[in-house]
């Protein structure tokens, strides 16, 4: 997730484990151990634009690397405070074991793909349970913890943690809940079976649902609506063709710069490709979108076969315009748009 949730939840962990002496510098050492995977971003090359995708979210969040990590952290942490906080290495080490230890799980709880179990798969894990940002999840973490470090209350961060604990739980009720739904629709199209069904949500809340799946030779994305007291509610998108790794590589040489590339931003999108509705030439992470109907993409790679033994550029396409934003605001109320049901 975002690296203030990240923080917030290491923080959480590691002062649930302190006593109210020590609870302000357990928080500060779990929030660093909670922050400190995702150093990985830094993992970049001028050259290769993909580099920095791959190992994101790689060995730094294996749950094989946690006391590890949480060593180096430690080590670090103990090297520069010892003369003024004069905390046992094994107390800090503790601290940071938990905030380090929540990282990859928690990471894994969205979609984007977490290395849990690296070296021995290299399966990106992803729950489908919680948005890259989620301001209910992570305001009331800093909330509680807040009130934690203030008073000296080392119960707020246990309260805290069984909040985590509810609302991922609530999340996987939320996405089986909308796998239902999806095959409702699916059925109503006639689309039986349906391959790789995909639900997650989208960016800030567990109601409002992305929709994939495949039938035959299309994708089809959808918007679901998925209350939690009233009546869902579905926002129908478009459908695409499907864009295979064996068509995209057709015709180049199986060695070529080009064709690694291909493979490894297919497996990055867990084979979801599609080509950009605007964009000649940019082939997108199907799974991600500024509106959760849209099969516009955040991001996506722009192939040219003319230049096999060349990597290929990295785009994003973050920007949202006031329209898109009027239109995810009136289905999150569950209000009608013009494709609506």
């Amino acid at each position: 997730m975002d690296p203030v949730s990240q923080g917030a939840l290491g923080a959480i962990a590691g002062a649930c484990f302190a006593r109210r002496e020590s609870l302000r510098k357990a928080a500060a050492i779990g929030w660093a151990a909670g922050m400190l995977p995702d150093a990985d971003i830094l993992i970049s090359s001028e050259t290769d634009p993909l580099l920095n995708i791959e190992y994101h979210r790689h060995f730094s969040h294996a749950l094989i690397f946690i006391p590890v990590g949480a060593l180096l952290c430690a080590a670090a942490v103990w090297l520069l405070t010892r003369r003024w906080w004069r905390l046992p290495f094994r107390q800090v080490y503790w601290f940071s074991l938990a905030g380090f230890a929540t990282a990859g799980l928690l990471d894994a709880c969205t979609s984007y793909g977490t290395r849990l179990f690296w070296p021995f798969s290299d399966e990106r894990v992803a729950w489908n349970i919680i948005s890259i940002v989620d301001p209910v999840f992570t305001g009331v973490m800093l909330l509680a913890l807040a009130i934690a470090i203030l008073r000296k209350r080392p119960g707020w961060t246990r309260a805290a943690l069984a909040f985590v604990s509810a609302y991922l739980v609530l999340g996987v009720v939320q996405r089986e809940r909308t796998l239902d739904l999806q095959r409702q629709l699916a059925g109503e199209r006639g689309h039986n079976p349906l391959e790789r069904p995909t639900v997650k949500p989208s960016i800030g809340n567990q109601v409002l649902w992305r929709s994939i799946y495949q039938h035959g030779d299309r994708y089809y994305i959808d918007a679901i609506r998925t209350s939690l007291l009233g009546r869902p509610r579905f926002y129908e998108g478009v459908s695409v063709p499907v864009l295979t790794l064996e068509a995209l590589q057709d015709g180049l040489p199986p060695e070529s710069v080009l064709a690694g590339d291909l493979e490894r931003f297919a497996r990055f999108s867990d084979g979801y490709l599609a080509w950009h509705p605007e964009r000649a030439g940019v082939v997108g992470d199907l799974r991600y979108a500024a509106l959760p109907q849209s099969v516009r993409p955040l991001w996506g790679i722009r192939v040219d076969p003319e230049k096999p033994d060349e990597h290929v550029p990295f785009e994003g396409f973050r920007a949202v315009d006031a329209d898109e934003r009027t239109q995810l605001l009136r289905m999150l109320k569950g209000e009608a748009l013009r494709s609506g049901r």
